[in-house]
């Protein structure tokens, strides 16, 4: 039960990263094209938003999105920043011992290819 918990926090912290690296570069995306990008409903991406503006990580702006239409910029707080770079290291650290892993894994078969290959051809 453990492990699920701490795999759900891990992809809640990814979904957050990744949103205010989105946020970052592209203040002005809309909810939809946030769900889109990162994989999740559009009702997931607001409640996201709503906790990001409650705990004061973005800030939200008016901009025109066309003559007749308004829409918000989510422009990341200074906490923002700090919080984004804070999950950047965490989310590179995981994304790293995730790659070792692997790469020791993609390792071990190529070794039982090869040791499989020499069986057979010394039977």
């Amino acid at each position: 039960m453990r492990d699920m918990t701490n795999q759900r926090d891990k992809l809640r912290e990814d979904a957050k990263f990744r949103i205010l690296r989105l946020l970052r570069e592209n203040p002005e995306m809309s909810q939809r094209e946030l769900a889109r990008a990162v994989g999740v409903s559009t009702g997931g991406i607001h409640y996201v938003l709503s906790a990001l503006v409650d705990k004061g990580l973005i800030k939200l702006g008016d901009f025109t999105a066309a003559q007749d239409r308004r829409r918000y910029a989510y422009v990341l707080t200074r906490k923002g920043l700090a919080e984004k770079a804070l999950l950047t290291r965490r989310f590179l650290a995981r994304k790293m011992d995730e790659y070792e892993a692997l790469r020791a894994e993609i390792d071990a078969v190529r070794a039982e290819i090869v040791a499989d290959a020499v069986r057979e051809g010394g039977a």
